[in-house]
């Protein structure tokens, strides 16, 4: 199969087009949607596949195996040329065992007719039960009265006889088809009956004659015929189901896809989209799959008419669309390249028609190249950036072409150290349109740096630990910024750059053990000196704007993210962990600060490009917390946070906690911090606060209901919310969910939304959904996570 990773239905057509007649006879809704994995939903199925599908695979007889039977009795009709067992009767054949009160064994037909009790365990799993059997003595073709067949998946089919020939096709009449579980004399949830149900194995498909559509014994639908793929089938050319939805800016709208199955190695899917209030939008994927790796190729388009956009945007009227590609491929065992790259008329086209997500906000497309050994990485990136905010145009790109990294790490020990040696190349262009800030009018940059690190670790006779360490860098740096610091000046300069880094970490843990428990309290210092100054307030900063300092980068040699800024002068970095172990729960907390001895701050300098509020600015830093505590399996939290120096107030903090006990599981993430801004060349900094909250009860063991909030603190409002009841069972599955959004970009046409969504799906039949408003959903996505037409 050239996909086994994508679900069956996502490529297997459906061609029972009365089957949609379920919808509204099932649910009273007043549109249909198709399969929702036939149209590309991120959500699985909720009933999981087994390879072979639900009749396994076929069985491969080894005619060279003997047959052997045992009963009570065994008579030998010689005139008849007939061998009859009574009694207790087990055939045993290939790994199939037949058990029945009698079976006659007819030499000259070479056919085996079991009667009274009879059941057949087959080598794959199914399980078939009759009154009366009659099958070749290779077992495979037969006839069967009275049928009950259990498959492997528990599935069920009963006939009042069936027959199957050539090895191949089975046939049942006066039958029906269920995969649920049923009590005594109570009908199923749901049931498909019909004259004949015939499987074509070897086709791969089971059609239905006169059948009819069957809740808890109650026929709903009928439907002269219909026929879909066996569930081992997963790629086969035809007709998917179709999709309908409902828009506030497309109006009605339909997809009825098809699918070409054109070889076991590329396929095609052609999926055009009707929309009663802006026309056909024509869309396709193409997959490829080579030896050595894969990739894909889509397309959306349409003539767009600028006065049905709800902007009315004259400059979007005519032909407008995108092409999306991915690739990725193997060079060798250690070698790998491939791309990712969307090319698009507007920035507003995937967007507006949810393609993508309505929040992206920067379009990135890039070809890499990496390569990994036991002891070496290399990466090779070529990077195109665009932006998509509001202020943002056609000019405004950036080209990276390319970033190299190497790292290296010798195998040896060199003065009893370790020793990495680690480079970086770049690359890089911008294009930039004046504004109130900057008056940028190209920015050009092409940079070296390459480093070598050395550490070794002692442990003296009382268990302190000593790791010194030592690092050199040099960087060579040729920079273009026209109007960079002020209007009317340039940046136009080549220049090196190095660093030298030494210095050493101490730690003392102290080891307590009680019981079945352990504590450990480390106390640990570290002392690192860099070059006392590194003139660098005045050049790009390209990579090291994002600064978080935490106890995660507290004994870090640089805070810095990237290559463009580095840590200067002396700093002691101290700090005490406390590790706590026991049979169930586990604590680690870690507290610390760093302080700035002497040499320049490079944390402190007057340059904007990064938050100058870190915690690290002045020679004292801010302390920083880090707890991450699971004192028993039903309660977990992760914790970091930052505080003041003078009067510890709190200046950062993510939370993270989860719950899970019996039948709840309930989650928080809670973020606060400052974001800095630099709106025409004044520092401001904008304080954000903001919780999501989760949480989920079983009701029954097949009832669930769950709800999510994300809720922004610091401007008391809702941004999103959802709540979602669901059931599942062996054999159908049924969600309702309710979400709204409360985010306004009337310029990127992001506007207050609700949805209501219902989706269900029976098992081996397929999955449908219904959904109100869905292309104004966020992302593209609503609350279930399920990926909207």
């Amino acid at each position: 199969m050239i996909y086994p990773n994508i679900p069956h239905l996502a490529r297997t057509p459906l061609r029972a087009w009365l089957a949609l007649l379920l919808v509204p006879a099932l649910l009273a809704l007043p549109l249909a949607a198709g399969s929702a994995e036939a149209q590309g939903s991120k959500e699985p199925s909720a009933f999981p596949e087994q390879p072979g599908g639900m009749f396994g695979k076929p069985q491969k007889f080894d005619k060279t195996l003997p047959l052997y039977l045992q009963g009570d009795e065994l008579i030998y009709d010689n005139a008849g040329n007939r061998v009859i067992a009574r009694g207790n009767v087990e055939i045993y054949y290939n790994k199939n065992v037949l058990t029945a009160d009698q079976v006659i064994y007819d030499r000259s037909a070479n056919t085996l007719t079991a009667s009274g009790n009879v059941e057949l365990k087959e080598a794959n799993g199914n399980i078939i039960r009759a009154d009366n059997y009659t099958l070749t003595d290779d077992f495979r073709d037969g006839f069967v009265q009275s049928l009950s067949v259990v498959t492997r998946d528990n599935s069920r089919i009963t006939a009042s006889r069936g027959e199957r020939r050539e090895g191949n096709i089975t046939e049942f009449s006066d039958a029906t088809f269920t995969a649920c579980k049923s009590d005594g004399n109570t009908p199923p949830l749901w049931c498909v009956g019909a004259r004949r149900i015939i499987h074509d194995q070897q086709a791969g498909t089971i059609s239905y004659q006169d059948a009819e559509f069957r809740l808890f014994g109650t026929t709903v639908a009928y439907l002269p015929y219909f026929e879909h793929p066996d569930p081992s089938v997963k790629r086969k050319t035809g007709f998917l189901a179709p999709g309908f939805g409902n828009s506030n800016d497309l109006g009605f709208f339909t997809e009825i896809p098809y699918y070409f199955a054109l070889s076991p190695q590329f396929d095609f899917l052609f999926n055009p989209r009707y929309m009663t209030d802006q026309g056909v939008m024509w869309q396709g994927e193409w997959r490829h799959k080579l030896a050595s790796g894969e990739y894909t190729v889509s397309f959306a388009a349409i003539d767009q008419d600028a006065d049905k956009l709800p902007s009315g945007n004259q400059n979007l009227d005519g032909w407008r669309g995108s092409l999306e590609t991915h690739g990725r491929f193997s060079l060798a065992s250690w070698w790998s390249y491939g791309w990712n790259a969307i090319i698009e008329s507007d920035d507003t086209f995937r967007r507006f028609y949810k393609l993508d997500s309505v929040l992206l906000t920067d379009r990135i497309n890039d070809i890499w190249l990496v390569g990994q050994g036991d002891r070496s990485y290399f990466s090779a990136k070529l990077y195109q950036f665009g932006g998509l905010l509001v202020e943002d145009n056609d000019e405004t790109e950036s080209l990276v072409h390319p970033i190299i990294d190497h790292n290296y790490v010798f195998k040896d020990p060199i003065v009893g150290g370790e020793l990495r040696w680690r480079s970086n190349a770049l690359s890089f262009s911008r294009s930039d349109t004046a504004n109130q800030s900057k008056d940028f009018i190209s920015q050009d940059m092409n940079r070296f740096i390459t480093e070598i690190k050395w550490r070794r670790r002692f442990t003296d006779a009382i268990g302190i630990t000593y790791t010194p360490f030592g690092e050199v860098r040099g960087d060579v740096y040729q920079i273009n910024y026209e109007d960079f610091s002020a209007p009317g000046v340039d940046l136009d300069d080549t220049f090196l750059r190095g660093l030298a880094t030494g210095g050493a970490t101490v730690s003392y843990p102290w080891v307590a053990n009680a019981g079945a428990t352990s504590h450990v309290i480390e106390p640990i210092g570290q002392i690192v000196a860099h070059n006392s100054h590194v003139d660098q307030a005045l050049y790009p900063n390209e990579d090291a704007q994002s600064l978080i300092f935490d106890d995660t980068n507290l004994f870090d040699t640089t805070k810095f993210s990237g290559y463009d800024r580095l840590e200067t002068g002396v700093r002691a970095n101290v700090g005490v962990q406390y590790t706590f172990q026991g049979p169930v729960g586990y604590a680690r907390v870690l507290a610390g600060q760093s302080y700035h001895l002497s040499g320049d701050n490079a944390y402190n300098e007057n340059s904007l490009t990064f938050n100058p509020q870190s915690g690290l600015e002045t020679d004292t830093s801010d302390y920083v917390l880090g707890a991450y505590l699971a004192p028993t399996d039903v309660f977990r939290v992760i914790s970091q946070s930052r505080f003041d120096e003078d009067d510890l107030t709190l200046r950062r903090q993510d939370l993270s906690a989860v719950f899970s006990y019996g039948p709840l599981l309930a989650g928080t993430t809670y973020t606060y911090g400052s974001v800095f801004l630099n709106d025409a060349g004044t520092p401001t900094y904008d304080e954000q606060e903001e919780i999501l909250g989760y949480a989920t009860l079983r009701l029954t063991d097949r009832w669930t209901l769950s709800g999510s909030l994300r809720y922004d603190l610091d401007n008391d409002k809702v941004l999103t919310d959802s709540i979602r009841l669901a059931y599942l069972d062996e054999c159908f599955m049924l969600s309702a969910t309710y979400s709204e959004t409360f985010i306004t970009d009337e310029e990127r046409d992001i506007r207050p939304d609700q949805v209501v969504m219902l989706r269900f799906e029976f098992k081996h039949l397929g999955g449908f959904n219904y959904e109100t408003n869905v292309v104004n959903t966020l992302g593209g996505e609503d609350a279930t996570g399920i990926k909207v037409p």
